[in-house]
């Protein structure tokens, strides 16, 4: 049981809507989730935001500058080394690794660049399309920085979570969103998204590709969104998609629900050319 003095300031007793402990409690949780289902649609209206084009992908990987400056510094420190040190050979590899992925970072940034400097040649402010990401690092960030360094706007649906950095500095201040709860974040990476674009990225990237395409697939999302899956050596070899047919637990058609792609310029002109024949004709 809570104490009374929770209950009351020194004149009145406390309004619902200011009593901390019972809003922060287990019982007022559908509160907290119709908050943040309804906040956003109340900015996002206000700030006259109707289209997104979605980016998904690995919080891990890294700028391009950023991943080359790690792996000259480990370089210069194994040169000075006198002995051997397995941990610093791994470690190698790893930033090897980290400079050759940084091409999706630069990839994900020059989109989101090419796509907000053709969305803001829309006459109509209110039919522009948005780049939308999850707010954090590594893709999320380029897509970010790409619209940023474009001048133009860009949400975040950031989510809190112990071992993430927090939202990048490349969103729009007006529209840097941070959830608590995943299965509300994903809604409103939905509800106003027209274009999909999932990079490689791990279990969360999975996690939300595939709630998109089961919803698509069993046509709970009515709406046309098509989805590119950028970098077709990670997706070939992480999901054998030809299987799940040969399986019989997907059928042929469901494999045009997307679309793999490696090229920025194939990838720009196949959204506006989506974009423009089904939202601006």
């Amino acid at each position: 049981m809570p104490e009374s003095s929770h209950f009351f300031s020194e004149k009145w007793p406390v309004k619902a809507y200011n009593n901390r402990d019972f809003l922060n409690g287990s019982d007022a949780r559908s509160i907290r989730v119709q908050c943040e289902l309804l906040e956003p649609e109340y900015r996002l209206e206000m700030l006259g935001i109707r289209n997104t084009i979605v980016f998904f992908g690995s919080a891990r990987l890294k700028a391009p500058e950023v991943a080359e400056k790690n792996l000259n510094d480990l370089q210069e420190k194994i040169e000075k080394s006198d002995a051997e040190n397995e941990k610093l050979e791994e470690r190698l590899l790893a930033a090897k690794r980290d400079v050759r992925h940084s091409a999706y970072y630069q990839s994900a940034s020059e989109l989101a660049n090419k796509i907000t400097r053709w969305s803001l040649t829309i006459r109509d402010p209110m039919e522009r399309f948005l780049v939308c990401s999850g707010g954090g690092p590594g893709i999320m960030e380029a897509a970010n920085r790409g619209a940023s360094e474009a001048k133009g706007r860009s949400i975040g649906l950031g989510i809190s979570l112990p071992h993430e950095q927090g939202n990048n500095p490349y969103i729009t201040r007006d529209l840097n969103f941070e959830f608590h709860y995943f299965f509300v974040r994903k809604y409103w990476f939905l509800y106003l998204a027209k274009v999909l674009l999932v990079f490689p990225g791990g279990f969360g990237t999975m996690d939300e590709l595939f709630e998109v395409l089961t919803l698509i697939q069993t046509r709970k999302i009515e709406k046309r969104i098509p989805i590119i899956l950028f970098g077709s050596e990670f997706w070939k070899e992480v999901i054998n998609f030809k299987a799940l047919c040969q399986w019989g637990v997907i059928s042929e058609k469901d494999l045009d629900l997307f679309k793999m792609m490696d090229s920025v310029d194939d990838a720009y002109d196949f959204i506006v050319k989506e974009m423009t024949e089904n939202y601006l004709s």
